[in-house]
């Protein structure tokens, strides 16, 4: 199980998610209370980088903050929403993970990996998981949306995905990561795994 742990913004939450066995971290650089500047993403994933996947997270961005982001911070993936594909440039597009929403249209023909969200990141908001399992089927598919230590088991079991994807769900407040939460969500996504291996 592919756990990604989204809106790193301090080194003690980097630190929290490394040592919980996180698989990707996410740096957010779309408006949010999470966000931070390429420079700071770039410190920040300084422990991470050859442990984690280290992703950058945007919305609906400018070719000119993709190139910035990607320059600067020099992300292993970028994860945008599908619709943000014209701002980005070849190497970029070699790196994305698109987002699906719920209550979205789908393209054509999916891509090897997406991420399938609620209809708005970070707001503890729910995906659709039934629709989540018909995508799973066909993709790999991670995850997001309303998922906490509480329910992510259940959400495995349903939806079947190639990983899951958690922000405000590991949190103790709004924007603040916290370690216990962490390491919670990341031991019960892989004791739900354990028990029904693909």
């Amino acid at each position: 199980m592919f756990v990604k742990l989204c809106g790193m913004n301090t080194e003690a939450a980097v630190a929290a998610a490394l040592e919980a066995g996180a698989d990707a971290l996410g740096f957010v650089f779309a408006p949010s209370i999470r966000r931070v500047s390429p420079a700071e993403a770039r410190r920040l994933a300084t422990p991470a980088r050859g442990r984690a996947c280290c992703v950058a997270v945007m919305l609906h961005p400018t070719a000119a903050e993709v190139s910035e982001v990607m320059q600067e911070f020099v992300p292993d993936a970028l994860q945008t929403d599908l619709a943000d594909e014209a701002a980005l440039s070849l190497e970029a597009k070699r790196r994305w993970w698109p987002v699906l929403r719920s209550g979205q249209a789908l393209p054509e023909s999916l891509p090897s990996r997406v991420l399938f969200e609620g209809p708005v990141s970070g707001a503890g908001e729910a995906a659709d998981w039934t629709r989540a399992r018909s995508l799973a089927s066909t993709t790999q598919l991670i995850l997001a949306g309303g998922l906490h230590s509480g329910n992510v088991a259940t959400a495995i079991r349903a939806v079947q995905p190639f990983g899951v994807d958690v922000s405000s769900g590991i949190e103790s407040e709004p924007g603040r990561k916290c370690a216990t939460r962490i390491q919670e969500f990341v031991r019960a996504a892989r004791a739900a795994a354990a028990e029904n291996p693909a």
